[in-house]
């Protein structure tokens, strides 16, 4: 009887074991997304996590604050030397051995931001209509399929909330002429309730130039060159520059990340968002994060929205 106890005690400690195991793979596939679950679901606990990422950021974000330091002096006053150092160079020889070194770097260059078109295959992969149109294929697709897009226009629009005073809207729009590269403008406007029952706010738009470095049907990752221009009262522009990358999963789903560096009058004014998109057909819903950093003071958002392709 003691032997049968005892096998009955550890085929039970088994059982709990495997329970438990099963029970940590439901909680990592919910975390990936991955395990077949409803859309609701996934989008339940992507939009609890970044709620909670972004309640750990709620205070001492003032948008006068922003506005007051990229209007201030940035008391930098350079002195013009490059034309003194042009008229000094004009006097030296030439040298084979730099424009050698310029070739080559120039070529490495190109191969890095540009691609080889004559052997990377994939850097000629055809825009789609819009992802997923075949369930499988995401912004790219092999140059030998069916349907062969020209042109598209990417909207989308999102509502992005920090806390009950800070809040606002950011709009974007991407223009595709064909597939080697892509135009996009942001217009962000934020909105803060002050403590004296006052309102402020503050306009934050990017226009870049996009060119997809890699262009894989299920990933595509590029770099972005453009401007950034805040309004309002500060009426400033600045140059910026960025990377910005998709992937495409199963079951209709995706992730997208980008990013943006810039200064206006030596002040950073840098924007990085992250976006679970769920799509169907043309259009689709998505949960992110937004990170602004507009001077000294910083910004997260949750944010929600959704768009439109044409």
């Amino acid at each position: 009887m003691r032997e049968y106890a005892c096998c009955d005690e550890k085929r039970n400690e088994h059982l709990e074991m495997a329970i438990g195991a099963t029970d940590l793979h439901e909680r990592v596939c919910i975390c990936g997304g991955v395990c077949g679950l409803p859309a609701s679901e996934i989008m339940k606990n992507i939009f609890c996590v970044l709620v909670i990422l972004c309640s750990c950021f709620v205070f001492g974000q003032k948008l006068e604050t922003s506005k007051k330091e990229l209007n201030a002096n940035s008391g930098n006053n350079s002195q013009t030397t490059t034309s003194e150092s042009g008229k000094n160079n004009t006097d030296q020889p030439d040298n084979p051995l730099l424009g050698f070194l310029f070739d080559i770097t120039f070529g490495l260059m190109k191969l890095g931001f540009v691609g080889d078109y004559r052997t990377e295959n994939h850097l000629d992969n055809n825009v789609t209509p819009y992802p997923f149109y075949n369930s499988k294929s995401g912004n790219f697709e092999p140059q030998d399929s069916v349907f062969k897009t020209s042109f598209r226009i990417d909207l989308e629009d999102h509502f992005i909330y920090n806390h009950s005073d800070l809040y606002g809207n950011h709009l974007k729009a991407k223009i595709r002429p064909f597939q080697y590269f892509y135009f996009q403008t942001d217009y962000r406007q934020l909105y803060e309730f002050r403590l004296d029952h006052t309102t402020d706010n503050l306009s934050l738009l990017h226009f870049n130039f996009v060119y997809d470095r890699i262009r894989f049907e299920k990933f595509n990752f590029g770099w972005t060159l453009g401007a950034s221009y805040v309004g309002n009262n500060v009426k400033k522009a600045g140059f910026n520059y960025g990377l910005t990358a998709d992937y495409f999963m199963t079951n209709n789903f995706s992730f997208s990340a980008a990013a943006k560096w810039s200064q206006i009058n030596s002040q950073p004014v840098n924007a990085f968002e992250f976006q679970a998109k769920r799509h169907v057909k043309n259009y689709f819903l998505a949960l992110g994060f937004q990170r602004l950093k507009i001077a000294s003071p910083t910004y997260n958002f949750v944010t929600l929205g959704g768009g439109i392709y044409f």
